[in-house]
């Protein structure tokens, strides 16, 4: 018996606790694609597998629908992994520990990947349900969505007749996004020169933010650590001299880092000052930071007296300086569709070794012209300092449709079934349906999904009610398409 084992749909927490024992992060696809692969097999379905691992299924239309306009469902495959610090988990080997709460499916400290187990879990049970009436369908599960869409970059549709499509990775049940917003991934790397350095070293530690998801949290006011990090430095800068050993903080460009530290080396005389200083810091923190971050905690922990290789001044200087002037957090919000953000970057990951500092952003905006703006801040700022540039995972806007014939199905059968009046959006954060349409010319598409929580976070959770009554409006989207155009 599975942990899930009786919740309803029973098929779709089937598949669901199906897919938690298989790793799937990103770039750690390949058993689960190999393991849809082997479902669509045992269906007798034809399916396809690329060398990006994106798998496509094709199901004939139920018969007497023949005629009806061909569905795609779509998702992608792999889940941004991050655990609590205390959690022990291999997130290459070991399957995801479920339980079930008050209602809800969580991981053990770690993150659910509900984005987007779901909508592999559902298409699944779709594909394996002979008993629906449908039109065609294409089920597309894609890869790398969390790191740059880069599955969804690679896709050949060549072969896809889809005339609709509905994209299953969305977080807010009777929420139906006709639009989303484009990014890029830019990463700066500035190199470091090495010296030698006599004194105590000390960790530096900020601690206990929100984070969450660098598009649907960004307009929440969260600390981003990484940028907190680069204050703190620049802080003990005004009182005492130290040197950095390294720097590091966040796990994903599109997460919001939620803790950061820094190694350093100070005079033996100096710790106490240090420690004091971050201890300040720590309070102004929880100032600010009272409402969004109420958990926030800035530690200085002492280490051992010795000789150690660190940044020379110079290198040090720049990339405090960097942390402390370069643009992240909201920059412009949209004024077509008050309170949602138009662009936004996010200083997601920072990390230091032989080469020199890393730093990695994901850059978003519904505006391509101010996406580039952001993307040409970021690289002139690094260029100006002596570092370099690349850029990754380049995906296009979704612009609105007013017109959506799948959208107004969607809102006409959620009504329907529930009595309430669904709410048509745009988001700040990407989905792949920008690119599959510059790929599919004038496919007609929707996003929905059931009811998550605190996505890209261990405290991810996933409604066990809103997935069946998320999983009856899908079915009934799809019989209608069908009958209506058959």
């Amino acid at each position: 018996m599975g942990v899930l084992s009786g919740l309803q749909p029973e098929r779709v927490f089937y598949y669901f606790e199906e897919i938690c024992k298989i790793p799937h992060g990103s770039y750690d696809v390949k058993a689960i694609s190999d393991y849809l692969m082997g479902v669509a097999a045992s269906l007798h379905l034809e399916a396809r597998q690329d060398e990006e691992y994106n798998v496509v299924i094709k199901k004939p239309a139920a018969p007497g629908y023949e005629k009806a306009p061909a569905l795609m469902i779509q998702g992608h495959m792999d889940m941004v992994c991050v655990k609590n610090p205390d959690v022990v988990h291999d997130f290459k080997k070991d399957g995801l520990k479920l339980a079930i709460e008050d209602g809800w499916v969580h991981a053990c400290g770690t993150t659910l990947g509900a984005d987007d187990g779901v909508a592999l879990a559902m298409g699944l049970a779709i594909l394996e349900d002979d008993s629906l009436i449908h039109p065609a369908l294409e089920v597309v599960f894609t890869t790398e969505e969390e790191v740059g869409m880069e599955g969804a970059i690679a896709l050949d549709t060549s072969d896809l007749k889809a005339a609709y499509l509905l994209n299953l990775d969305s977080e807010a049940e009777g929420h139906f996004l006709a639009g989303c917003a484009g990014g890029v991934k830019v990463h700066s790397l500035l190199p470091v020169k090495a010296a030698e350095a006599e004194g105590v070293k000390m960790t530096l530690g900020i601690s206990g933010l929100a984070g969450g998801h660098s598009g649907a949290e960004i307009d929440k006011g969260r600390g981003n650590a990484n940028i907190l990090l680069g204050r703190l430095l620049y802080e003990l800068d005004k009182q005492a001299m130290y040197h950095v050993i390294s720097v590091e903080g966040g796990e994903k460009d599109n997460a919001i880092p939620s803790d950061s530290r820094a190694v350093i080396v100070a005079a033996p005389e100096d710790a106490d000052l240090i420690r004091e200083t971050a201890l300040a810091f720590g309070r102004t923190l929880a100032n600010e930071f009272h409402t969004s971050d109420p958990g926030v905690r800035v530690e200085a922990v002492c280490g051992e007296a010795g000789s150690y290789e660190v940044m020379t001044t110079s290198s040090k200087g720049k990339m405090v300086f960097m942390l402390m002037e370069v643009p992240n957090g909201i920059q412009t919000m949209s004024a077509d569709l008050p309170g949602l953000p138009e662009s936004s970057l996010n200083l997601g990951v920072l990390r230091t070794d032989e080469e020199g500092v890393h730093m990695t952003w994901a850059v978003r905006s519904s505006v391509k012209s101010l996406k580039t703006l952001m993307s040409d801040k970021l690289q002139y700022m690094t260029e100006l300092l002596g570092g370099e540039v690349t850029f990754s995972g380049d995906y296009p806007e979704w612009p609105f449709n007013p017109g959506s014939e799948i959208c107004e199905l969607c809102l006409e059968v959620y009504e329907a079934q529930t009595g309430k009046k669904g709410v048509v959006e745009t988001i700040h954060a990407g989905v792949e349906c920008g690119l599959l349409a510059e790929k599919m010319p004038g496919l007609d598409m929707v996003s929905m999904g059931p009811e998550l929580l605190e996505i890209h976070t261990p405290r991810e959770r996933m409604n066990i009610a809103s997935m069946a009554s998320t999983y009856a409006l899908v079915l009934e989207v799809i019989k209608r398409l069908a009958e209506r155009k058959a």
